[in-house]
């Protein structure tokens, strides 16, 4: 049964009585900003390094962020718990900013996604047929489903536009990118755009707990992206002194040299290839998956999934998992990328099952090479 329409109604109305100049589209996103602050004064949203913890649901967020050796800290994070007012439902979200401006849009798109995200689900909610019966629950989950990815595809449109007409953001060289996932019960919604990743931690057969990629990271090279860029005139190439790193280029060649395939902001390349399109999948959570980690590529750059899974899981302390994750990371930036300037380093582990008990069976990790995954 989801609830939460009748909640946004009602807050809604509220707030239309209180300004009845404000349409209703308006109104709906005040109410989910109203939300919003109301999560964050009961401690329930997180935006900074620390832990969400809800006594209404099983799950448990560790974050931290660290900068890197480039300026301030262009990555942003944030973690909603009852996302919604929804006891069974968590939204996290991960941004990793580049160019002048990249701190400004990772930190706008973090502010607007979830709210952004609860109105055009409210709207899609509204033209969907709620009273309908379900023979079987795979209906109902591709029901769900459908709903979520029609939602977030509507709210990135919209927030990449908003960037473009932003009086105050530059977004022209600019951009960001943005990794979600919604749990829902035992249902995950994974939302993409951009190079962060998310690593599921599983079981297999063996018992042995191994990562699981849910997402692609969208890089130019991939033949799907270099097919669109190049079909929009935009140039995909490798600069000399840089081998391997692919980069989207106007048709001149000259800018942005970006590295990436999608993103927010980034406009000047918008005509040449680039999309803010998300790739939106799912996945049911069973009891075998332990917890899902959500890095930038500062972590990703120079920390398998397997070794980021096991980092984790043998954390004694969920509280530090994220942070030992991070501290990882920038001992191995400096183990292997000397001389070069470390990125900023974000991670998000989200767990879905209460601590095991000492009794339980004990896990252990899996030594074979990394599996990668999607849904």
């Amino acid at each position: 049964m989801v609830l939460f329409p009748s909640l946004l109604d009602g807050l809604a109305g509220t707030v239309s009585i209180k300004k009845g100049r404000n349409s209703r589209k308006d109104a709906g996103r005040e109410a989910a900003e109203a939300l919003a602050k109301d999560a964050r004064k009961n401690e329930l949203m997180l935006s900074s390094s620390g832990i969400v913890k809800s006594n209404k649901s099983s799950n448990f967020a560790s974050v931290c962020s660290k900068r890197g050796q480039k300026g301030i800290n262009q990555d942003s994070l944030v973690v909603w718990e009852e996302f919604g007012c929804q006891e069974d439902m968590i939204f996290c979200g991960i941004f990793d900013g580049h160019g002048p401006w990249g701190h400004f849009v990772s930190k706008r798109v973090r502010e607007s996604v979830p709210s952004s995200l609860l109105c055009k689900w409210q709207e899609t909610l509204s033209l969907t047929s709620l009273g309908m019966d379900f023979e079987m629950d795979l209906d109902r989950n591709l029901h769900q489903f459908d709903i979520w990815k029609q939602s977030y595809l509507k709210t990135y449109a919209a927030i990449d536009h908003e960037l473009k007409q932003h009086p105050e953001i530059d977004s022209f060289c600019s951009g960001s990118t943005a990794l979600t996932i919604i749990k829902q019960g035992e249902h995950l919604v994974i939302t993409n755009v951009g190079d962060s990743r998310a690593v599921l931690a599983t079981t297999d057969d063996d018992g042995c707990l191994v990562p699981l990629q849910l997402t692609i990271d969208f890089k130019p090279n991939l033949p799907e992206e270099a097919e669109r860029i190049t079909r929009s005139n935009g140039r995909v190439f490798c600069l000399r002194d840089e081998p391997g790193v692919f980069r989207v280029w106007m048709p001149n060649g000259k800018t942005p040299g970006l590295a990436l395939s999608r993103a927010f902001g980034d406009h000047c390349v918008k005509d040449f290839g680039l999309i803010s399109e998300p790739d939106v999948t799912q996945r049911n959570i069973t009891s075998r998956d332990q917890f899902v980690i959500l890095a930038t590529d500062g972590v990703w750059d120079v920390i398998s999934n397997q070794e980021a899974v096991q980092v984790v899981f043998s954390t004694p302390d969920r509280e530090k998992s994220a942070k030992r994750l991070v501290e990882c990371a920038v001992r191995a930036w400096k183990n292997k990328k000397r001389g070069i300037a470390m990125d900023d380093i974000s991670a998000i582990c989200l767990f879905f099952h209460p601590s095991p008990s000492q009794k339980a069976a004990p896990l252990t990790i899996s030594k074979q090479a990394d599996m990668i995954k999607t849904f």
